[in-house]
């Protein structure tokens, strides 16, 4: 599908990406989200949804009991997902439609999507009616708030019903109801979370088990019972809609649903508003204040205001204009945006992967540090005394480490130096290395310094015999458990990332002034890299690993998984790779790795199961860490490959990841976020190769932010102030760049000079001496020239 023009476009005034069709791109999905809860609604009307608490609940699913689980890339959407529809039942023309396009599924005559900041908009026409449907969520509440405008543009008055239908859906086997409540003018449904020991009776008296939909005008009918609902038509016809008022049904230990009916006259030229509540609450009281404070025309205007400013509170380290009109919206609106949900909620979980954690920390760094800090604390305060770090960091007393987080990791200390060197060249703020923090199994304090060092001394145990890092069940990779179970086998790309935390930590040491600590840990990286080389280069590339029965692999001689992208990269980054060998290395990962949506994180990918890798080998081909675009290792590559100065290389690695109106249909997903991947397998499957897998967690934004910060524009902070070396791709003849730094705002004008060899920086008409900006003070505002060879 490369070439061909999708129906969208970003609108510069409201600043939303609107889809024009629902045909085209039926998985394309905007996400909301706030400290309570997530909401991703694609185009047609379908949602995932989940609310803390303080674990994940859903509270409107299908209509079978549906497995507890994390949230999953290229989730399937059926005729009975999970969905929030209106149904419209014209007296004029007897006809049936639903919005915003399922269940249904008339083609409206106007159709557009539009994914804003803090809402999702709906603006579509059938006949004479023309339909503004928005969602919101309440600030803070475990609740979605939905406004209707209906017009009629007709030159006849319009009489119709209009039917708001909402997924309740199958939440227990226990005990589950629905009915019908005058008060709250709405359905309140009601479930008890199954469980068999007797301790869960007591930790579950708290959860609020009332899913309810509420309306602000009155209803005319209404029904509570799935299956009366649907009937023989189904959703897409329901019989309950064919009747002149719906029946009145109640669920009673039945599949509930929330349906309402309310009669609606529009003159020529008039306008009606609707307003919803749809949530979950422990009890009628809170679901009436609810009602009482969000559910009135001053409500939803407080909603409105309270999430327009929500992300102010996350200030961008860039904002960028360049000659791609493109990439500048994406860097300077959804990637701060996404990046800033991460680091904001934790991917919505109380018990986020360690090296998740940091590395989401790590990209709050360049949205206003203070939360950096925090999270890095937090981490820290759950080390144990022998410096290993937990699987999972524990965000509220009653969690538990659950799924991945239940699996040894070896890779989990790596994360604290680079998420700490971040936060510092940002903020400067180097007496954080000395705040006292607890640990986890003993009961004394030590410094964030002597925590650092305790988890490098860590890592250095964790060695074979070789010198070369032990897998254990996973590092990075969580599903190549299969490489170290019997304690034996090692990761190259571990090996890697383990002398780059060393670098790095050795670096924060020579900040602080700890030369010695400093030479101990460089000399530390330079044998690690010394014994790195002898064990995984193989004549052309870095090999993945080497299992617990001694098999290389990775290599040549491999089938499948013949190359993986991380050791290429790692090794660029961790300077195990000569400088001598990287342009060699570069073409290597073009013929085996690279796309047109990106290199892909192994090639060829892994058909059947190989039982000393694991089971990333039984995953289908192409598809998350067997072979997809990774973005998250793509990113890792973008930024080592700047690191080596290899701009134009690095540039494309950062375009691939972001959708393009030329290959949008084929990803099938409009541009305000990063997925964790796209479909790999470019040559065996090439009419899948590129889809998105729709899913916004993703460790990549902030990578992609660092790179942009240390490598794209070259603005980064060390210890002496801001280091300027802009690496701009060949089709960039110049930049403007605003940068938030330490306090002070900086504008800078770049541009390329072909009488120049060198590069020159000039602030108030002076050139520095170098390119380095020091003695910044806060609230001072500074405008630099910089001047980049040609």
């Amino acid at each position: 599908m490369i070439g061909q023009k999708v129906p969208y476009y970003q609108c510069d005034v409201t600043k939303a990406v609107v889809l024009t069709s629902p045909l085209s791109m039926p998985k394309a999905a905007g996400f909301l989200w706030n400290k309570k809860m997530m909401l991703q609604m694609n185009c047609r009307g379908y949602a995932v949804a989940q609310f803390m608490q303080p674990e994940p609940t859903k509270y409107s699913t299908g209509p079978s009991l549906e497995a507890t689980t994390f949230m999953q890339p290229e989730h399937h959407y059926h005729a009975q997902h999970p969905g929030r529809f209106f149904y419209v039942k014209s007296h004029n023309e007897d006809q049936l439609y639903s919005l915003p396009f399922e269940p249904v599924r008339h083609v409206p005559a106007i159709f557009e999507f539009h994914i804003l900041e803090h809402a999702l908009v709906w603006k579509i026409r059938h006949g004479d009616l023309f339909f503004e449907l928005k969602v919101e969520l309440v600030p803070d509440r475990g609740a979605e708030l939905w406004t209707l405008r209906i017009e009629n543009v007709g030159e006849t008055a319009q009489k119709f019903e209009l039917y708001p239908c909402f997924s309740i859906g199958f939440l227990s086997w226990m005990n589950q109801s629905a009915d019908f409540n005058e008060q709250l003018n709405g359905i309140v449904g009601n479930k008890i979370t199954p469980y068999q020991k007797l301790a869960d009776y007591y930790r579950n008296k708290h959860l609020k088990e009332r899913t309810f939909l509420l309306a602000d005008a009155p209803i005319t009918s209404w029904c509570a019972n799935a299956e009366s609902f649907e009937g023989l038509g189904g959703l897409h016809n329901p019989d309950g809609i064919v009747l002149t008022e719906l029946n009145r049904q109640s669920a009673k230990y039945e599949v509930p649903i929330a349906v309402l009916q309310q009669s609606v006259e529009l003159e020529r030229g008039s306008s009606k508003t609707f307003r919803y509540l749809f949530g979950a609450e422990s009890n009628e009281k809170e679901i009436s204040a609810l009602k009482n404070e969000f559910l009135t025309k001053q409500g939803a205007t407080r909603v409105s205001a309270a999430n327009a400013i929500y992300n102010t509170r996350a200030t961008p380290a860039l904002k960028i204009k360049t000659p791609d009109q493109d990439f500048d919206r994406f860097v300077n609106q959804w990637l701060p945006r996404q990046a800033f949900y991460h680091g904001d909620v934790n991917r919505l979980t109380t018990d986020p992967q360690t090296r998740n954690y940091l590395q989401d920390a790590m990209g709050m760094a360049y949205l206003g540090g203070r939360s950096t800090r925090e999270a890095l604390a937090m981490a820290l305060s759950q080390q144990n005394s022998d410096g290993s770090m937990p699987d999972g960091v524990l965000l509220h007393v009653n969690a538990e480490l659950k799924y991945i987080n239940q699996i040894p990791h070896s890779d989990h200390c790596v994360w604290l130096p680079i998420c700490l060197k971040s936060y510092l060249n940002e903020t400067d703020d180097s007496d954080f290395l000395e705040e006292p923090l607890p640990f986890a199994d003993k009961a004394e304090n030590a410094t964030v310094a002597e925590h650092l060092d305790l988890a490098m001394q860590w890592l250095k145990a964790n060695l074979d015999d070789n010198g070369l890092s032990l897998i254990q069940q996973g590092d990075w990779c969580d599903p190549m458990n299969m490489v170290g179970h019997k304690g034996k086998g090692v990761s190259a790309w571990l090996t890697m990332a383990t002398s780059y935390a060393w670098i790095e930590w050795a670096s924060i040491c020579r900040w602080v002034g700890d030369s010695k600590k400093s030479v101990y840990w460089q000399h530390e990286a330079n044998a690690m890299n010394s014994r790195g080389h002898k064990a995984f280069w193989k004549d052309k590339w870095f090999a993945r690993g080497i299992t617990d029965d001694g098999r290389l692999f990775g290599t040549e001689v491999d089938n499948e998984g013949k190359m993986y992208l991380n050791p290429q990269s790692w090794a660029m980054l961790s300077g195990m790779l000569p400088s001598n060998e990287a342009q060699s290395l570069i073409e290597k990962v073009k013929q085996n790795l690279d796309t047109p949506y990106g290199p892909v994180m192994l090639s060829p990918a892994y058909t059947e199961m190989v039982e000393d890798i694991g089971r990333m080998t039984q995953k289908y081909p192409g598809s998350a860490e067997n072979g997809s675009v990774y973005n998250h290792a793509a990113a890792f590559y973008g930024f080592a490959l700047y690191q080596y100065g290899f701009a134009n290389e690095g540039f494309k690695v950062l375009k691939k990841m972001l959708v393009t109106p030329e290959d949008v249909l084929q990803r099938g997903q409009l541009p305000v976020f990063i997925p964790n991947y796209y479909r790999g397998a470019w040559k065996e499957n090439p009419s899948h190769a590129g889809r998105s897998s729709q899913l916004f967690n993703t460790g990549t934004t902030a990578w992609f932010y660092r790179t942009l910060v240390e490598g794209l524009f070259g603005l980064s902070g060390n210890a002496k102030g801001l280091h300027i070396n802009p690496q701009l791709p060949d089709e960039w003849d110049k930049v403007s760049v605003t940068r938030r730094f330490r306090g002070a705002r900086f504008v800078f004008d770049i541009q390329k000079d072909p009488n120049i060899t060198e590069i020159l920086v000039f602030m108030d008409g002076n050139r520095l001496s170098e390119p380095l900006i020091t003695d910044i003070e806060a609230n001072k505002h500074y405008a630099v020239t910089v001047k980049v060879p040609l």
